[in-house]
């Protein structure tokens, strides 16, 4: 074949670069060794907590969320540590009804609390989703002003399915701020529902918002959620509904008088707040204060933060016997079995249960 029509041929392979390095380094390879993970140093991390380091409290916090068996060893140890030096904040649980502004009250009310030189963490528990199991909301994005505050930590975590709008470790989450030297501690549940005396169960005031113009605002809320309140806030009290906001105000005034008062010795009370024109929130403070002196004078306070651990232990005893229950392999085949006799219809429900723990 002609030369110059085999070079147009798309069979033509050229010649290549004779001699020379291509100038890559082929050295003996290495050998591929894992990464080994640094041993976690439990003392440290308490001291780092205890010195107020933010990002310590995150991984303490990390460390204590984890589901890992080895962690959560970690964890017992490092509460352990902490203890000694926790109890010293106020707890204030924050829920209500959807779209009722709580994320911006939290950080409304929580810059004001650090301008006055607290230190105020706020734990904000999002709804979990059922997909991945993490956050969907993000709270700690909606609490931009908050979060650049130096005395601040704002911590979200979602509530993987736990009852009551809050996480299943945030008394320990809790504890570990207040070790921190945390003074006051928020507590944002996802909102109110059938299990909110779990929050009532862990914070020392519990605060209830509410909205105007949502309907018969007194037959909509639930009379068992407004019993547990120590303080009711009609939340976006501006504009135009400065005057509708007031009225409502006194409506609640007048049923909370007849109903039973959610802490001995404390009347509660309601209040107008609007976080967007920055009123009311000073008075929602003095109020909370007012609640703590009067109840301290009264040593209920006490009484009921022993209450809460007493509840907190025979809830870890409930939690610790489900998990023994469903680690063993022998209990899960029964169960499995059982569930297929009780769906074939040659069970019922409470038959089943009986033969599971019939031995």
């Amino acid at each position: 074949m002609d030369k110059r029509l085999e070079q147009q041929s798309a069979l033509f392979v050229m010649d290549g670069v004779k001699g020379g390095h291509d100038g890559m380094n082929y050295g003996t390879p290495k050998k591929f060794r894992k990464k080994q993970q640094n041993t976690l140093d439990v003392a440290t991390l308490a001291s780092e907590v205890r010195a107020g380091n933010r990002i310590s409290l995150s991984k303490a916090i990390t460390l204590i969320e984890s589901s890992n068996a080895e962690h959560k060893q970690q964890a017992q140890s490092l509460l352990q540590e902490l203890l000694p030096h926790t109890g010293n904040s106020i707890r204030i649980g924050i829920t209500g009804v959807p779209g009722a502004g709580k994320s911006s009250f939290i950080e409304a009310f929580g810059s004001m609390l650090c301008e006055l030189g607290k230190k105020v963490a706020v734990l904000a528990i999002d709804p979990s989703s059922s997909i991945s199991g993490g956050s969907i909301l993000g709270d700690k994005t909606r609490m931009e002003e908050l979060v650049r505050k130096p005395n601040a930590f704002v911590r979200p975590s979602p509530s993987a399915g736990t009852l009551g709008g809050v996480h299943k470790k945030t008394r320990e989450t809790m504890l570990v701020c207040e070790a921190a030297g945390y003074d006051v501690i928020l507590i944002e549940t996802v909102g109110v529902g059938q299990s909110e005396t779990y929050v009532r169960g862990m914070v020392d005031f519990f605060l209830l918002l509410v909205l105007t113009g949502a309907g018969d605002e007194l037959q909509g809320m639930k009379k068992g959620i407004m019993e547990l309140a120590d303080g009711i806030i009609v939340h976006k009290s501006d504009g135009d509904n400065i005057r509708p906001a007031r009225k409502t105000v006194q409506e609640y005034k007048q049923i909370l008088h007849f109903l039973q008062p959610a802490t001995p010795g404390w009347m509660s009370t309601a209040l107008a707040v609007s976080s967007h024109e920055k009123t009311g929130l000073q008075e929602t403070w003095e109020m909370i204060r007012a609640f703590q002196e009067k109840v301290y004078a009264s040593n209920y306070w006490m009484i009921r933060r022993h209450k809460q651990t007493r509840d907190w232990f025979h809830a870890m005893i409930t939690d610790h016997l489900l998990d023994s229950f469903y680690q063993n392999t022998d209990n899960k085949m029964q169960v499995s079995r059982l569930e297929e006799a009780i769906l074939q219809g040659q069970l019922t429900v409470t038959q089943g249960v009986n033969k599971l723990f019939e031995k």
